[in-house]
C-alpha cells in the first residue's frame, strides 16, 4: 500500500479501536458468543490454505486490553490444486510449499471481542493455485512472522508467546520503556540441525499489527544446535511483575531430541533457555535426566512461568523417578534460572488419552484416522503473581491437564493448585466439568489469585470405529471464583462454540497428506483481573469429504492387515518423513482428489476465542 492510501484510508487498527470505543459506549458486545480468531485465512478455498491449528496466546500485563495469539497457519502455502503435474489424480496430496512460513499472528486490542491478521511481506505461495509448478515469492504478502525468509529461515509453527518490559538505555527493565512482545517458534533453515527455536520480538505492537514488517526485529535463535538437535514443543515466559529481582528476564523451555533424525530419538532432556538482555542473547541449561529407557519413556509438554519473587518454575510429563508413574514433573530455580533443584513429580496420574491409531502411531480420541492426542498429556500452569506490578500477587499456581487413565470414553479434565510455592499440592476434589470428553486444556488465572479461567477442546461423541460416522468437536472457557485456600467455588461456562446443533465435524480437518485428521496439540488461556480469554481449535467451517473418509478407511484397513506401512506423523515441515511418506504413498489405495471430489470447506480449521470481558 503506498503512502498516499496509508493518509487518504483509515488502518486496521484505526478501525478496530474505533470498534472498541463504541464496544465500551454502548456495551454492545458481551460474553455469550465466542470469536473467529484466524480471520486472515480464507474460507471457502480448497485446502490447504484454510488450515490453522494449535493456538497460542498470550496479554500484556501493563496493558491488558491488548491480546496477541500465534497458530500454525497454511494461510501463505499453496493450494491443493497447485500440484506436480505428475500427481495423479490431481490435487490428490496438499504439499508443504518448501520455504514458506507457518506462524500465524492475530492481535486483539479490545479484550479479545474482534482480531486482526496483519498482512507483511515475505516468502509466499498464495498466488499458486493451479497445476503448475510453484514458485515462491520472496516478497509477497504473508499472514506470517516477517523477516524470516530474508534471514534464510522459515517459520515451521508450534507458537508460544509472551509479554515482557522493554530495557532502556540505563540497562534496566522497566513498564515505563514500553512493553515487548516475543514470539518463540519452530524454526529450519539457516540453523544446526533439523529444528530450532527462534524468537521474534517487537516493541511496536501497534505497527506490527498494521503489518508494518520494520515493527519486528529480526528472528534470534535461543536454543543451543547441534547437527542431530531437533528441538521441539516450545514454551515462553517472561518476568513480568517489577517486584521480582529478575524481572525482564525471558525464559523458554524445550524438548531437545538429539537423535531423532537418526531413528532413536536418544538422548532427550528438558532444556530451558535463559535471555537477561530482552532476547537479543541466549544461554542453555539442561534441568532433567536425558535417559530413555523402560523406566523412562522420555518427558515433553514443558511449561515455564515465574511467581512475584523472581521463583522459576518449570513443568513436564514424564514419568515419577520414585514410581516410575507417568506424573507431572516440575524443577525451580530461585537465582534467575542459572541452577534448579532436581525435577520431581507433583501431581498425577498422567496418562496418555485415546487409543493408538496404526497408521499415525499416535493416540486419537474422536476414531478411526482422527485427530491425534498428544502423546504426552503436557502440563499447562498459570501463576497469580501480581503483574504487572507484583503488589497484589498470592503466588497461587494452577495445574490442569487431560489424563487418560480411566480408558477411552473416560477421560478427565484434572485439576491441582498450589499456595506454597509448589512445596505441596492439592488435587481439586472433581475433575474440571468440561462439557464432552476433554482433549486439551489450559489455565489462565487472575494477577490477583482471584479467578481462574480454562480454555478447552472436547469432543461430544465417543470413539468412532469407523471414519464413515460423524464426530463433534468443541472449544470453549471455563471459568471459577477461588477460595481463600486457592480451590475451584463452582465453575460456570463463559462462552463457547459452536452452538448446539453445528456440525463441527473434525472428519473435516486433515493432515496436508490427507491420511488423517489434524487440530495440533494444545490451547491457551490468560486471565486478568477484569477478565479471562482463551483461544481453541474449531472445526465448525469444515465440511466432510466422504472421498476421505473412505481412502482413510482404506489405508489403515491396509495397516491393520499388514499390507501397507504405518505414516510417518506429519503435520508441519518440522515433523514430515519424506522418506516414509513416499513408501506410504507409493502402497497407499488411491487419494481422491480434493479439489474435485471435496467441497471446497474441507480442511478448514480454524482457531476461536472465547472472552469474558463485557
Amino acid at each position: 500500500m503506498s503512502a498516499g492510501h496509508r493518509l487518504t484510508r483509515p488502518s486496521a487498527l484505526a478501525v478496530l479501536l474505533a470498534i472498541a470505543l463504541v464496544v465500551a459506549l454502548t456495551g454492545a458486545a458481551t460474553a455469550g458468543a465466542d470469536t473467529r480468531v484466524s480471520v486472515g485465512a480464507p474460507l471457502g478455498t480448497p485446502f490447504s490454505q484454510n488450515k490453522q491449528n494449535e493456538p497460542a496466546l498470550a496479554v500484556d500485563a501493563n496493558h491488558p486490553d491488548i491480546l496477541v495469539a500465534g497458530a500454525n497457519d497454511n494461510r501463505d502455502m499453496e493450494l491443493c490444486a497447485a500440484v506436480d503435474e505428475g500427481e495423479d489424480p490431481p490435487g490428490s496430496q496438499c504439499p508443504f510449499t518448501p520455504g514458506v512460513g507457518v506462524s500465524g499472528v492475530y492481535f486483539s486490542f479490545d479484550r479479545g471481542h474482534h482480531w486482526i491478521q496483519p498482512t507483511y511481506t515475505g516468502a509466499s505461495a498464495r498466488h499458486c493455485v493451479t497445476a503448475t509448478p510453484c514458485t515462491v515469492d520472496p516478497a509477497g504478502p504473508i499472514g506470517t512472522l516477517p523477516k524470516y525468509g530474508e534471514n534464510g529461515l522459515v517459520s515451521d509453527g508450534d507458537p508460544a508467546l509472551a509479554f515482557g518490559p522493554v530495557r532502556g538505555s540505563d540497562g534496566r527493565f522497566s513498564w515505563a520503556n514500553g512493553s515487548r512482545l516475543y514470539y518463540a517458534n519452530l524454526t529450519s533453515g539457516a540453523v544446526k540441525g533439523f529444528e530450532a527455536i527462534a524468537v521474534s520480538r517487537t516493541d511496536r505492537v501497534a505497527a506490527a499489527a498494521e503489518g508494518t514488517n520494520s515493527a519486528w526485529m529480526a528472528p534470534v535463535i535461543a536454543s543451543k544446535q547441534s547437527s542431530t538437535l531437533f528441538s521441539d514443543k516450545e514454551q515462553i515466559w517472561a518476568d513480568n511483575a517489577a517486584s521480582s529481582p529478575y524481572f525482564g528476564n525471558v525464559y523458554i523451555c524445550y524438548a531437545a531430541y538429539r537423535g531423532q533424525e537418526k531413528g532413536n530419538a536418544l538422548p532427550e532432556p528438558i532444556i530451558v533457555a535463559r535471555s537477561t538482555d530482552g532476547g537479543s542473547t541466549w544461554t542453555n541449561k539442561q534441568v532433567s535426566s536425558a535417559q530413555l529407557n523402560g523406566n523412562n519413556p522420555g518427558r515433553d509438554g514443558c511449561t515455564v512461568r515465574t511467581d512475584s519473587h523472581g521463583r522459576l518454575y518449570v513443568f513436564f510429563r514424564a514419568n515419577d523417578p520414585k514410581t516410575k508413574v507417568p506424573s507431572e514433573l516440575m524443577t525451580r530455580s530461585t537465582d534467575g534460572g542459572r541452577t534448579f533443584e532436581p525435577a520431581h513429580a507433583v501431581a498425577g496420574p498422567a496418562q496418555t488419552v485415546g487409543l493408538l491409531d496404526p497408521t499415525i502411531l499416535r493416540p486419537v480420541m474422536d476414531g478411526l484416522a482422527g485427530a491425534r492426542a498428544d502423546l504426552a498429556p503436557a502440563p499447562s500452569v498459570d501463576i497469580a503473581n501480581g503483574a504487572p506490578t507484583g503488589a497484589d500477587a498470592t503466588d497461587e499456581l494452577a495445574m490442569a491437564w487431560v489424563d487418560g487413565s480411566m480408558g477411552i470414553n473416560h477421560e478427565r479434565a484434572l485439576l491441582s493448585t498450589s499456595v506454597n510455592g509448589g512445596t505441596s499440592w492439592q488435587m481439586a476434589a472433581d475433575p474440571i466439568p468440561v462439557p464432552g470428553r476433554p482433549y486439551y486444556v489450559a489455565p489462565g488465572i487472575a494477577p490477583d489469585g482471584s479467578r481462574l479461567y480454562l480454555s478447552y477442546n472436547a469432543f461430544t461423541t465417543t470413539y468412532q470405529d469407523t471414519t464413515a460416522t460423524p464426530r463433534r468437536l468443541i472449544g470453549g472457557l471455563l471459568s471459577t471464583p477461588l477460595t481463600g485456600a486457592g480451590a475451584p467455588a463452582g465453575w460456570g461456562a463463559v462462552d463457547g462454540g459452536p452452538a448446539d446443533g453445528s456440525p463441527a465435524d473434525p472428519r473435516g480437518s486433515s493432515q496436508n497428506n490427507l491420511y488423517a485428521e489434524f487440530l495440533g496439540d494444545y490451547v491457551y488461556a490468560i486471565g486478568t483481573r477484569t477478565y479471562g480469554a482463551g483461544v481453541y481449535n474449531d472445526a465448525r467451517n469444515a465440511a466432510d469429504c466422504p472421498a476421505v473418509d473412505a481412502f482413510r478407511q482404506a489405508y489403515e484397513e491396509g495397516v491393520k492387515a499388514g499390507d501397507l506401512p504405518p505414516q510417518a506423523q506429519e503435520d508441519s515441515p518440522a515433523e514430515r518423513d519424506d522418506a516414509a511418506e513416499a513408501d506410504a504413498a507409493a502402497a497407499a489405495p488411491t487419494r481422491p482428489s480434493i479439489t474435485a471430489q471435496c467441497a471446497p470447506d474441507f480442511g478448514n480449521s480454524d482457531i476461536y476465542g472465547a472472552t469474558s470481558a463485557p
